[in-house]
Order: C-alpha cells, then sequence, then structure tokens
C-alpha cells in the first residue's frame, strides 16, 4: 500500500512514517504540506520520493492507496474529503473535525464511497490497554463501577505552537487529549458516555484555550468515569484505574505513545503483575487498518469510534464553559 502524508507533522516523522515502513509494502510517496519549504525539507529527510503544498496533485496520483492526514484540526475535514472523492482509503487523525456533525459527514461519506475510513486513536492498540479491557471482558473485577482517567503531562516545548494559542486550529487540551481519554473509556467499557459535568481552566500554558481540564462521566451502565487532562503538569505520571465489585485494575505509566507501563490486578486473592504485549502501538494500529481494507478484519479505531469520542470531548468542553451537566449529543450515530 502506498500514501500520501497530509501534513508533515512531528507524528508523521516519529510514528508513522516507520509504522508504514514496517508493514509488507508499505511506502509513502507523497507528502502535502501547507509550507513549500516545510514539505521539501521534511521530504528529503525522511527519504520520501514527493512533496507538493497541492493536495490535488498528489491524490491525483494513482499508484497511491491511501492517506494519513495530521494537519491542523480544521484542515482534515476539507482534506479527508478530496481524498475520500479520490478514492482513497483514509487515516485520520483525531479529532477527526471541529464538529461532531463535520466528523458524521466524513464517515457518510467514506462509506458512500466504498473506502476505509478510520481513526488514529493509538491508545488501545497498546498491549497495555488490551490487556484490561481481556480483564474487564472476562469478568475479572466483576461489575465495574468506576474508571479514573489520569492522563495530566507536560506537552514538550516541540508540540507546543497552535495547541496551546490557536483555537481556530483545534487547540486546547480537550480537542487534544479528552478526545483520547474518551475513545480509552470506550474501549475498556464497551459503552458510550451519557452525561458530563467538566470544568477547565488555563494554568500556565494555554493562551486562549484551555490547558487543564477535570470531567466526570455517567455510563449506560451506572459506571462513573473521572478524567484529568492537562499540558501544564511535568510530573505527574499517568495512568488508569478501573475498579469493579470483585477487584481492581492499577495502571502506571500507560498514556503514552510508547509500549512502556504496568498493569496490576487486584481481587481477594491479592495482587498480580499482568502480562502484557510490548508491540508498536501505530505498527498495530496500521496493521488493523490493513485488515480492515483487506475485510479480513477491523481498524482499531473506525470512523464512527472517532465521532463519538469527538462527541465526549466537545460535550467536556460545553459542560465546562456552561457550569451545567451536559448529555453527550452523538448525532445520527448512536
Amino acid at each position: 500500500m502506498r500514501w500520501v502524508f497530509v501534513g508533515a507533522s512531528t507524528i508523521a516523522s516519529q510514528y508513522m512514517l516507520g509504522a508504514v515502513r514496517a508493514q509488507e509494502g508499505g511506502d509513502v510517496a507523497w507528502v502535502a504540506s501547507g509550507s513549500a519549504q516545510h514539505g521539501a525539507d521534511w521530504a528529503s529527510a525522511h527519504n520520501v520520493p514527493k512533496s507538493t503544498t497541492d493536495l490535488a496533485e498528489a491524490l491525483a496520483d494513482e499508484s497511491c492507496d491511501a492517506v494519513y492526514i495530521s494537519s491542523t484540526n480544521e484542515k482534515h475535514l476539507p482534506q479527508a474529503m478530496a481524498a475520500i472523492a479520490a478514492g482513497k482509503h483514509v487515516l485520520c487523525e483525531k479529532p477527526l473535525a471541529m464538529s461532531v456533525a463535520d466528523a458524521a459527514d466524513m464517515v457518510k461519506a467514506a462509506e458512500a464511497a466504498g473506502v476505509t475510513f478510520a481513526t488514529n486513536h493509538h491508545l488501545r492498540c497498546s498491549g497495555t490497554h488490551r490487556a484490561m479491557q481481556a480483564l474487564i471482558a472476562e469478568g475479572k473485577i466483576g461489575k465495574v463501577l468506576s474508571l479514573r482517567i489520569f492522563h495530566a503531562v507536560h506537552l514538550p516545548p516541540h508540540l507546543q505552537g497552535w495547541r496551546i494559542n490557536d483555537a481556530t486550529a483545534g487547540g486546547g487540551v480537550i480537542p487534544d487529549i479528552t478526545v483520547h481519554d474518551a475513545d480509552v473509556a470506550r474501549f475498556l467499557l464497551g459503552e458510550d458516555p451519557q452525561r458530563v459535568v467538566a470544568q477547565m481552566a488555563a494554568s500556565g500554558m494555554g493562551e486562549g484555550v484551555e490547558d487543564s481540564a477535570m470531567s466526570v462521566w455517567t455510563m449506560p451502565s451506572g459506571a462513573m468515569v473521572m478524567s484529568h487532562e492537562s499540558f501544564t503538569h511535568p510530573f505527574a505520571g499517568s495512568g488508569l484505574e478501573v475498579h469493579g465489585t470483585e477487584g481492581s485494575i492499577f495502571a502506571k505509566g500507560v498514556m503514552t505513545q510508547e509500549p512502556v507501563g504496568d498493569v496490576e490486578l487486584v481481587t481477594a486473592a491479592g495482587r498480580t503483575a499482568v502480562e502484557v504485549s510490548r508491540h508498536n502501538l501505530y505498527e498495530q494500529g496500521l496493521e488493523d487498518f490493513y485488515s480492515a481494507v483487506a475485510g479480513t478484519g477491523r481498524a482499531a479505531a473506525d470512523g464512527p469510534d472517532g465521532v463519538k469520542s469527538l462527541a465526549v470531548a466537545m460535550a467536556v468542553r460545553d459542560a465546562a464553559q456552561t457550569g451545567q451537566a451536559v448529555d453527550v449529543d452523538y448525532g445520527d450515530l448512536t
């Protein structure tokens, strides 16, 4: 599968380029960037044959099968729609769009065109999260009562930019991290949040956007989810706790792009370290994407997954802005 990369981004160079090349026959033929110089420099540094500022030029290459989008958030909708119209399969970074309606339109367009559309939620591809999901599904902790997600980190300088100062590009910790945590909760518990309450703040990094948020979500099963995200916490660490009637799962250092962290199961029988796979998260995501394209499996996070994680994040922001409990609006993808 030959790819067009849209956005000469850090995640594209550090993670996705290698993940594509790790697949049998995987290759990146084009990079499309808003800056001709940046795109050319990126292509040269990473041995990508062609760069352009004209996405249509890259999409016209019939030898390319798929498009990976990692541009700023406000560009996702037009770029994805152009790729779908060109008959390409699409893997888009989260959040899919600036609104739930736009994200849903992307998914519907891909379905109508008969192409695979997926969201690059990497966390559900990790060995730690998949091991936790299996423990919950197997009933190891009984009925789930609550989930705590702590994902307050320090955003490194090279990733700051628009994420901390440009609301029009989709900046802010809620569209950047809360959307991931929404997907994690849905993945682990197998259900969609119904109502949220929240607060947000600018705690030292945000310039016109929030850089910290805390929220509580109610689930259809009655389980409660508490979620904490930040760009400003250099020493907090990250992790998950899932508490049930028959046990608890503690995961430390797992909210990351790397295959690291530890998972422990605690029950009446005692504490047990859980064995987890240490595979590359992005290679797993690409492997699942290829299976979806081939019709032999599903994408790790498909289009509706991306729409729903965005819907939860938008509800969190609305709740924080209004000071009221907000029902999550999934549009017509309920």
